[in-house]
């Protein structure tokens, strides 16, 4: 079909099926399961139908990859926080817990979602298309767990001119994080380049600065306040790559408070954590700045920090006394 994406090689090793072509192909093996059972697989010019089958060195596979359906996203009443809006863009501070768009287990109840439903009753109009009819309006992206601004565009040229922005890294961003211990030296900068984990596909992960994979990253920290077993720390973007704060942090010794995927609790803080219900990454978004791309003047925004962090934060330097 127009769009599927096929891929084929030979098996390196001879092993059960689904591992094999897992190996291969970097689908998880529970994708190549699935894949098997929708007959997207053959061996040797042979439809595949067992995932434990036993498969030799050297046999050759093809895999096609269905073409994926873009659902199209629909208007939800759901609140917003707005910082700034105009004809052209919109500006909020997404609460943690929202999805950015609708993707695989989050078909609804998304940034997306809201905005269709805002843009369509407040003065009408709608966002841009460039993104798809999933990802309307969408320029970047904030994680689910993470909290603050984002700005989004309504119209094509709006969207464009964003775009360029984020692309050149001029877009100022400032993040502000809790992490676990106190980085020494208290101010520097991170230059590690990342990409996507062997070990775990979810996670990001730093490379070899020479490696051909992944994306150059830049993050620029300064510890802002000591506090109980952990610090409260500005994080500066030169470069906006998935996770960037979470996996710098965590690369340096010093994974944010919270972050179930990239570190680990300090032990002390367990009960403080859990006391508070405390169980997201510890970081937002709290500055956004760039040139509107319409006009060309100088925009910059500022979110507080939400209430839990807030609350996180003075109860470690309480117990920090």
């Amino acid at each position: 079909m127009s769009g599927d994406k096929i891929i084929s090689g030979t098996v390196p090793a001879s092993a059960r099926l689904d591992k094999a072509l897992a190996d291969a192909s970097e689908l998880s093996r529970a994708r190549v399961q699935a894949l098997i059972a929708e007959g997207q697989i053959e061996i040797n010019g042979a439809l595949a139908s067992s995932p434990s089958a036993k498969v030799k060195e050297g046999a050759q596979f093809r895999i096609n990859i269905p073409a994926a359906i873009e659902a199209e996203a629909r208007p939800q009443d759901i609140p917003l926080t707005v910082a700034f809006e105009d004809e052209h863009l919109i500006v909020v501070n997404k609460p943690a817990g929202m999805v950015v768009h609708p993707a695989a287990g989050n078909p609804d109840g998304t940034l997306v979602n809201a905005l269709l439903h805002h843009c369509a009753n407040n003065g009408g109009g709608g966002l841009s298309g460039i993104g798809g009819v999933a990802r309307p309006g969408i320029v970047h992206r904030i994680d689910k767990d993470t909290s603050g601004l984002l700005v989004a565009a309504k119209s094509d040229a709006a969207h464009e001119g964003l775009a360029a922005q984020f692309a050149a890294h001029s877009v100022h961003r400032r993040y502000l994080a809790v992490c676990g211990g106190h980085p020494s030296p208290g101010e520097g900068t991170i230059d590690e380049r990342l990409g996507r984990s062997d070990v775990n596909r979810k996670k990001m992960a730093v490379l070899e600065k020479n490696s051909s994979r992944g994306k150059h990253a830049i993050t620029h920290y300064k510890v802002l306040q000591h506090l109980n077993d952990a610090s409260l720390i500005e994080c500066r973007l030169e470069t906006g790559r998935t996770h960037q704060v979470r996996v710098h942090c965590a690369s340096i010794g010093h994974a944010l408070l919270g972050d179930q995927l990239y570190g680990k609790t300090p032990k002390p803080l367990k009960p403080l954590l859990s006391g508070l219900n405390f169980a997201r990454q510890a970081l937002h978004a709290a500055e956004l700045g760039f040139l509107h791309p319409i006009t060309s003047a100088e925009l910059r925004f500022h979110a507080d920090l939400p209430g839990d962090m807030q609350e996180l934060i003075d109860e470690l330097a309480r117990l920090n006394r």
